[in-house]
């Protein structure tokens, strides 16, 4: 035990003279958001949802569909985003609503039945993915989401 005396561990000891912790590290990186217009934005979403970080995509995403209400791609990643962060309900909605301006897009049909899967909807799910697997037959995953959905639906009947 040493009997030399330090201030850090005195609480007489005055302010000034106690080490501020963290003082050392560099200041916080500068804001991280993509300058330019909405198309910017939807690339750094995009970049962020490969990257495997959709709490961020989603945020970035959600403001380029509020400056681009109209745009399917906008409403397309920010679904899946919200699908990869375990949304259902939001990435419903926006699958849902990309079919009512296109019932013809196989991926929002897919994504709109995986959603359902998720919530529990199991009827929903089989309908949406039994037309994406109809319109995309060549899309193996298409498929195969929609054996494993009948399938629970099946097991839910029994």
């Amino acid at each position: 035990m040493s009997d030399r005396y330090d201030p850090r561990y005195d609480p007489r000891a005055p302010d000034e003279e106690q080490p501020r912790p963290y003082s050392d590290l560099p200041p916080p990186p500068p804001d991280v958001a993509p300058q330019g217009d909405s198309y910017d934005w939807y690339v750094r979403g995009l970049e962020l949802l490969d990257s495997g970080d959709p709490a961020a995509a989603v945020q970035i995403l959600s403001h380029v569909a509020e400056t681009e209400p109209d745009s399917r791609m906008a409403r397309e990643a920010l679904a899946r985003a919200q699908f990869d962060m375990g949304l259902y309900d939001e990435a419903r909605e926006n699958f849902s609503w990309i079919i009512s301006v296109n019932p013809a897009d196989d991926y929002a049909q897919f994504g709109l039945g995986l959603a359902a899967t998720k919530l529990g909807d199991l009827p929903g799910a089989v309908e949406h993915l039994a037309l994406a697997a109809a319109m995309r037959p060549d899309i193996a995953y298409y498929s195969t989401a929609l054996r494993g959905a009948r399938a629970a639906l099946t097991a839910s009947r029994r």
